[in-house]
């Protein structure tokens, strides 16, 4: 139980802090805008959503092991599949622009195998 909870923290980490910088670094460029209103209050907000997707991450990998184990590269691909889809989707539908799309892809693209290898590592098949 305690590794299970070691890797949802780790992708949690993980799938916070990539899109921050990435996200930090198009607003530097000048690709994007800050979000309005209360930085802290923005960031909370991420988190929480984060620690759904960390949680769902984790959790479909553990029981579903056996099938994965070995296979972490396909598991990260069928999750930045699914996220892909919902970047473009995003930037198709209104207040969402191609700039967040892209940043999103570049995002999901680092953490979502680092997450999958992460996770396999931890919670090896028993």
């Amino acid at each position: 139980m305690t590794r299970i909870f070691l890797s949802i923290a780790l992708v949690l980490g993980i799938i916070f802090i990539v899109p921050f910088l990435v996200y930090s670094v198009f607003t530097f460029t000048g690709r994007l805008t800050a979000p309005e209103g209360l930085p802290a209050q923005f960031l909370l907000g991420v988190l929480v959503s984060k620690m759904g997707t960390a949680a769902a991450f984790v959790l479909l990998f553990f029981l579903a092991r056996g099938a994965w184990q070995g296979r972490w590269l396909s598991y990260a691909l069928a999750w930045w599949l699914l996220f892909a889809f919902g970047e473009v989707g995003q930037a198709l539908g209104p207040d969402y622009t191609w700039a967040e799309a892209l940043a999103g892809l570049l995002s999901e693209t680092v953490y979502v195998p680092l997450s999958a290898w992460t996770t396999s590592r931890l919670l090896p098949v028993s």
